[in-house]
């Protein structure tokens, strides 16, 4: 299994400078590739593959020597950027490709880096022609098990996600006795498990909503190109970093605390990209992080050699959990109540549900 793991780093003034210009000829190759296929489809009547656009790389480099001071791997990842976004596009996950500008191209990517650390001590990654970059880890990982890595700058940052390959074990069928836990996944409670706990939402999003909003009118009276408006731009980018930083702590403390509980975790299986299509919930979903809690409970649960089972949500909202009754209600109504006499909040019930069907799945009865 493949995990990300993402961390700060600390360029040098000198290598910061190496790194805005291999960005710069990142996006100047993603540009002149999309200008390239669209220019062919026109005159030809068919598409460049990445392949053909690979094969005709090295010929670029030679009339763009500027480009040697930029390790292969990276450009061919260039390369396979653009083929992911046609192929996004032919099969409906995207609109048609765009020229990118400094604002849209910010990340390089490349396989079988150098990457080290000590534990109690910076580490560092390496990259030719740019140098050992400091990373400030604030976790352990192992270098030998990193596969590629993708550095980022993002409000006036740098970052590295490695990605790194966990062993996972045989699962064994746990016993009765060992504990189990389901999970619902709502709007005021991000999450409520099945042994009655609420883990309450912040809304970050909202309760930075009124500044998000002064600092974008701010930003569109701003002259364009000025040095104010750029400034502008990185005040806007740190609040939403701000904002998304407070919303992976509060899920990485949720996840951790549930996987450290329990041997078996069971969730439901929301489509959430589908469900953000409604605009009147998308920035309610967004903003609780459902999908994102999701991946940390499922990659802390395989680490720990612990069980991960997705659910499917079908009726887990109306069904009792008691007698199995369906009782019918909508989202207003926040508690179930059955005329099996069992009275809890809906989310709880749910979770009951969830846990039952997941233990279910499992071979085991609840």
């Amino acid at each position: 299994m493949m995990i990300c793991q993402h961390f700060l780093i600390e360029p040098t003034k000198e290598q910061e400078e190496k790194l805005f210009y291999t960005l710069y000829l990142c996006r100047k190759l993603y540009n002149y590739s999309l200008e390239q296929r669209i220019k062919h489809y026109k005159e030809y009547g068919k598409g460049l593959t990445y392949e053909d656009q690979q094969n005709m790389l090295p010929k670029y480099k030679k009339e763009h020597p500027e480009y040697k001071l930029v390790q292969s791997q990276i450009l061919q990842d260039v390369l396979k950027r653009l083929d992911r976004a046609y192929k996004n596009f032919f099969e409906g996950r995207a609109k048609y490709p765009k020229f990118k500008d400094k604002y849209h191209y910010t990340s390089i990517t490349l396989p079988q880096c150098e990457a080290k650390r000590n534990f109690g001590k910076e580490g560092y990654v390496y990259i030719k022609n740019v140098g050992h970059i400091k990373i400030k880890p604030h976790r352990d990982f192992d270098p030998t098990k990193v596969k590629t890595i993708n550095i980022k700058y993002h409000a006036g940052k740098w970052y590295i996600n490695l990605s790194v390959e966990m062993d996972v074990g045989e699962k064994e069928i746990a016993s009765i006795g060992e504990k189990a836990i389901g999970i619902d996944k709502g709007i005021n409670s991000i999450a409520a498990t099945s042994d009655g706990e609420l883990y309450l939402n912040p809304k970050w999003l909202q309760k930075a909503e009124k500044k998000l909003k002064r600092i974008q009118r701010q930003l569109s009276k701003k002259k364009k190109g000025s040095n104010n408006r750029e400034k502008q731009k990185k005040r806007l980018a740190k609040l939403h970093e701000k904002v998304a930083n407070q919303r992976k702590d509060y899920l990485h403390k949720i996840s951790y605390k549930i996987v450290k509980s329990n041997h078996i975790i069971c969730v439901e299986d929301l489509q959430v990209k589908n469900m953000m299509k409604n605009h009147k919930l998308a920035k309610s979903i967004a903003n609780a992080g459902w999908g994102m809690l999701d991946k940390y409970l499922q990659y802390k649960a395989e680490r720990e050699g612990k069980i991960f089972i997705k659910v499917n949500p079908a009726y887990t909202s109306q069904r009792c959990s008691k007698c199995g009754k369906i009782v019918e209600k909508d989202l207003s109504v926040r508690v179930h109540k059955c005329e099996c006499g069992l009275e809890i909040d809906r989310d709880i019930n749910a979770a009951i549900n969830i846990l039952h069907e997941g233990l279910r799945q499992s071979g085991i009865t609840a």
